[in-house]
């Protein structure tokens, strides 16, 4: 789906779970336009981060 959609700024994802760092490796492997975040604040931390940069 996300290469489906054309994002100006990238799609935060917040994982947790028994195979999250598999998860996170996966996501940062892809070369899509997908940042993992640890918790809620830490998503909207690198959301406010990227919003800014695209500006």
């Amino acid at each position: 789906a996300v290469n489906d959609v054309s994002f100006k700024v990238p799609l935060v994802v917040r994982l947790e779970g028994t195979n999250v760092d598999l998860g996170k490796k996966i996501i940062n492997e892809s070369g899509l336009n997908v940042i993992s975040a640890d918790d809620l604040d830490d998503a909207a931390q690198k959301i406010v981060k990227a919003v800014k940069e695209a500006a």
